[in-house]
């Protein structure tokens, strides 16, 4: 561990998160917010702290992150991922019990694009026989 920060990209959807990692005191900021700000549900924040929690890292670690584009959901996946992966440049040994927890997996389902001669990706417009 030459760094004194540690990066991670994660994504999700439409969204993309930049998070960096550094030894502190356990606090979360998302480009000059806080955690509560951005994500009002307890539901998202606890989505996002859950590789923390897991690394049993969420005291000794101080969050840095950017999160753009897609929304909420997309956007605190995106930053789960994110957190999960640095934590893997902070500690490789934490590799087992990330994969175990299921955070290191990238969820690949994005939007479907919109087919020539359908009403949607997949929705086509009603049939008349006559």
């Amino acid at each position: 561990m030459t760094s004194t920060s540690f990066y991670g990209t994660g994504r999700r959807k439409a969204s993309t998160a930049r998070v960096f990692l550094k030894p502190g005191t356990g606090e979360i900021e998302l480009r000059g917010s806080t955690l509560e700000k951005r994500f009002p549900s307890e539901s998202l924040r606890n989505r996002i702290t859950e590789p923390l929690q897991v690394a049993e890292a969420a005291d000794k670690l101080d969050v840095l992150a950017t999160a753009k584009g897609g929304g909420v959901t997309g956007q605190a996946d995106a930053l789960r991922l994110g957190i999960a992966r640095a934590l893997l440049q902070f500690d490789p040994d934490l590799r087992p019990v990330l994969k175990k927890a299921g955070l290191l997996t990238r969820d690949a389902r994005i939007k479907e694009r919109k087919k020539y001669g359908l009403a949607g990706a997949r929705k086509k417009f009603q049939f008349s026989k006559r």
